[in-house]
């Protein structure tokens, strides 16, 4: 049994990282793609038209991969709910959530490694599909062995459980204070993690043109790569570092204080917001003082990945777990890192039209400004998990009450009882 779980544990991880990896192509793409040279020089806009042609297969091919990946992700967490419990389930998620952060920088490195390798952005999404199937390989062959036990494990209690409508579960989950504020915070997350892996690469770019560090990027062959592999290699070992200390001081603080994960959370946004602020604001005068603080900033929000999983199982009935997971994760899309990088690119320009001087110092300063957005919604997302705190253990404890046995058992026992009373 530990070994069928073990298999299925490392088809989740690998499934989990490529889905990462594929998610931070899309923007070193969006960075390294030539249309900045087709802008720069109208006459080669030609060379770059038939690529816009099929620009449309592009974004349905992404989004195909979306939809499979968004199925995966809802399943996964309850899969491993089912297989172990309580501190042994921490850990599992904890590992389990690891491979956010080690897909993410990943997939920086991997892209602009193929581009600096192959001179084009294009080879980068040409990897991605290989590790996949692999991933499809494992499923087939590990996790329908697996499976059996994950179903038979709930079936003890299936003649307890109350059946509900999807309708009736959404209406319940709505009610569930702890699962709400939990998910804000959690979409606040993932507003400030996608938009500093949208941009940051772009932003240490302009800042080291104001400090003449690096040459302006005219060709993609001459444009330089290195931000993006630095900060893919810090996001992975930040990444690892906070989901395993988060998870382990939630182990620890839980048996003293049974608001222990939503602290921690809190703790995590506040503390990362003021991080974000110094890296973005110092970038002017210190690029490896920026890393530092962008370094602080990332190992603080991992503290927070394996913990926010943790506490949706538990404040949530099982038969509910599914749907809850779904929502959250639809959720910190939408409103998270679905359009955080949009928003800012927009306070951006609109900063930047402002001024009559479109030099790369406004260009720099633009997107300085409008970074500071992240540092708000961080600190938010911080008072989201301390207002999670506030109901947790009563939400906890409904989770955990089982429905009485049907009325026909006592009953039975009832009318037995009598029977043999009356004999004597």
């Amino acid at each position: 049994m530990e070994k069928t779980n073990n298999q299925r544990l490392c088809t989740h991880f690998w499934l989990l990282m490529v889905d990462r990896q594929l998610s931070r192509f899309l923007p070193s793409l969006l960075r390294l793609a030539p249309t900045w040279v087709g802008i720069r020089h109208p006459f080669k806009k030609k060379v770059f038209k038939p690529q816009s042609q099929m620009a449309w297969l592009f974004y349905v091919s992404r989004g195909l991969v979306g939809a499979g990946t968004a199925s995966y992700s809802t399943l996964a967490p309850t899969i491993i709910a089912d297989l172990f419990e309580k501190d042994h389930r921490t850990w599992m998620l904890s590992l389990f959530y690891i491979f956010i952060p080690v897909g993410s920088g990943l997939g920086y490195i991997l892209s602009s490694g193929m581009t600096q390798a192959t001179g084009h952005w294009s080879w980068g999404f040409r990897v991605t599909p290989c590790m996949g199937i692999v991933g499809l390989v494992l499923l087939i062959l590990l996790v329908p062995e697996s499976a059996d036990h994950a179903t038979k494990k709930p079936s003890a209690t299936k003649e307890n459980d109350q059946t509900s409508t999807w309708l009736q579960d959404v209406s319940s989950l709505c009610k569930n204070q702890s699962f709400m504020w939990s998910s804000l915070g959690v979409t606040t997350m993932g507003f400030v993690t996608g938009a500093l892996g949208f941009w940051i690469p772009l932003f240490l770019y302009r800042a080291q043109l104001i400090h003449h560090s690096v040459p302006p990027c005219e060709k993609e062959e001459s444009c330089n790569t290195a931000n993006s592999r630095i900060f893919g290699g810090i996001t992975i070992a930040t990444g690892i570092l906070g989901v395993v200390i988060g998870a382990e001081a939630a182990r620890r603080y839980k048996k003293i204080n049974a608001k222990a994960d939503p602290l921690i959370c809190a703790l995590g946004s506040l503390t990362s917001a003021p991080c974000m602020y110094l890296a973005i604001i110092l970038a002017q005068d210190s690029i490896l003082t920026t890393y530092i603080f962008i370094a602080l900033a990332e190992f603080l929000l991992s503290l927070n990945w394996a913990v926010v999983a943790d506490i949706l199982l538990y404040v949530v009935k099982p038969s509910c777990q599914s749907t809850a997971m779904s929502l959250q994760i639809f959720l910190s899309h939408l409103l998270g890192d679905a359009g955080s990088p949009y928003l800012i690119g927009i306070i951006a320009d609109a900063i930047k039209a402002q001024q009559a001087d479109h030099t790369y110092i406004w260009d720099f300063r633009s997107l300085q400004y409008s970074l500071v957005v992240c540092t708000f919604v961080g600190a938010l997302g911080g008072g989201c998990f301390l207002m999670t705190a506030l109901h947790i253990e009563k939400d906890q404890l409904k989770a955990a009450q089982l429905p009485p046995p049907p009325s026909s058992i006592q009953g039975i026992e009832n009318k037995t009882y009598i029977s043999q009373d009356e004999s004597l």
